[in-house]
């Protein structure tokens, strides 16, 4: 998945028919600033209300998704959702004239030419991508329907589809990463059964359904009569049946229905508004459950923003330095070396472990009946643990400079660490460094909880 943030450089528009209105809507794709997210804009309403694409706005999923704000509806945006998701376009503004986005062909490849077209621009501003951490379940035991997002390197899907159907059969289909969604996915097409047909029709919906834009699944014997109205339906004299598909309508995939359900996932999942690496997998999935399910990540997400973002430490996992490693660096000795391995450094961040055991030496004058780790230590760790970002960021870094702690502000104690805790020390660079100055968060946890946290500024000053 793309590390910045992406939106269109120039405005283009395409026009088409709501699939279930039978209205022709015009929609403009205009560019948008960071952070703006994907919003869509009613410019025939006196309003013009703007509709952000949020799971949390959703109102109705009959046979689509249906968003709403102030009254103002936009319906049927999952296709063109999985196509701005698929492109990983984070901010647009898309304009409509009309409350149903076209259905076009009935996949989402006519939006992808579109912003293609536009041309897509990366921004400055970096992409914030939720990362899943355990698995998240969604079951509707009703319709026998099961979502799963679990723990991913990348962004997954797997769709799977039975609809006890002699035509189509049991169908699965996999994503294994975004950038094949355009060639692989975005030309599958909507799909109905010919029973469902005369519902829908009378049901007031269907009213731009066209053959050319969407496969009928024939699953049962066709009379004449049946075949009149189906003529009558699509306004078309030669509505015939062939091979189990209306019309004998050549299929893009194989498996295209599986395919078609796996691109709603995306757009429906594309509504909660970050992306998420995960692996998705889709059992029977459908609107109404793929929304519930964006929802539940959603909520899942603001959960992870109100507590601390706890870093995952592996004592099986090979360090990225060790105690001899880490004395190269440091001029630090036993007993004030208080770091015991680097599990994790990058250009912005560093993760240090601290085992603290009961025969450290200041546990035996520091509350000796009852020991607790001095926090002014706790910080010591924290600013040692920081001096390995420091120095990363420089050449040659265990023979030529020393690093040196400037200031401390914004500290807290917020939880005892005692004999046997394994303190988790996380640094994180809050500005690039500057003349040798570097400004630091720094966190200490034990277990899930923060220990101590604190903004620290180093200096790195070569050696005389």
């Amino acid at each position: 998945m793309n590390l910045y943030q992406q939106t269109i450089k120039n405005e283009v528009s395409l026009a088409g028919v709501g699939l279930h209105t039978g209205q022709e809507v015009t929609l403009t794709f205009k560019p948008a600033p960071a952070f703006h997210g994907v919003k869509f804009k009613r410019v025939d309403t006196a309003e013009q209300t703007i509709i952000p694409a949020d799971c949390d706005l959703v109102i109705s999923v009959e046979r689509g998704t249906t968003l709403e704000k102030n009254g103002v509806k936009v319906a049927t945006v999952e296709h063109l959702m999985a196509a701005v998701f698929g492109l990983q376009i984070d901010n647009l503004l898309i304009e409509t004239n009309g409350v149903e986005i076209p259905i076009l062909d009935g996949s989402s490849l006519p939006f992808i030419k579109a912003l293609k077209q536009a041309g897509i621009v990366e921004q400055q501003e970096e992409r914030e991508i939720f990362e899943l951490n355990e698995t998240i379940s969604f079951k509707d035991a009703e319709k026998d329907v099961e979502m799963l997002a679990m723990p991913s390197s990348d962004y997954k899907v797997t769709a799977l589809i039975d609809y006890q159907s002699k035509i189509l059969g049991q169908q699965h289909s996999s994503l294994d990463k975004l950038e094949d969604f355009e060639k692989d996915f975005s030309e599958a097409r909507t799909f109905c059964f010919l029973h469902e047909l005369e519902y829908l029709y009378e049901s007031g919906l269907i009213r731009g359904g066209d053959l050319n834009n969407a496969i009928v699944v024939v699953d049962k014997p066709v009379g004449d009569d049946e075949l009149g109205k189906l003529r009558k339906i699509f306004n078309k004299p030669d509505v015939a049946v062939a091979e189990g598909i209306l019309n004998n309508v050549d299929l893009r995939y194989p498996n295209e229905p599986a395919r078609h359900k796996l691109l709603d996932v995306i757009g429906d999942l594309a509504l909660i508004g970050t992306p998420v690496r995960a692996n998705f997998i889709a059992t029977k999935p459908g609107h109404k459950t793929n929304v519930e399910f964006a929802k539940k990540i959603k909520a899942a997400i603001k959960k992870q923003k109100k507590t601390p973002n706890v870093p995952t430490y592996d004592p099986n996992a090979e360090p990225v330095f060790d105690l001899p490693a880490i004395q190269k660096l440091l001029p630090h000795r036993s007993p004030f070396l208080l770091i015991d391995k680097i599990v994790s450094l990058t250009d912005k961040e560093v993760i240090g472990i601290k085992n603290v055991t009961f025969n450290e030496p200041f546990f035996q004058g520091h509350f000796p009946g009852n020991p607790v780790m001095p926090g002014v230590l706790q910080v010591e760790a924290m600013a040692q643990t920081g001096g390995i970002l420091a120095l990363n960021a420089v050449e040659d870094p265990d023979s030529e400079y020393d690093t040196y702690f400037l200031k401390i502000n914004n500290c807290r104690f917020k939880h005892m660490v005692k004999p046997g805790d394994t303190l988790v020390l996380k640094l994180e660079l809050l500005s690039p460094m500057r003349r040798g100055i570097l400004e630091m968060k720094g966190t200490a946890f034990v277990g899930n909880k923060i220990a101590t946290e604190a903004e620290l500024m180093a200096k790195i000053q070569k050696r005389n």
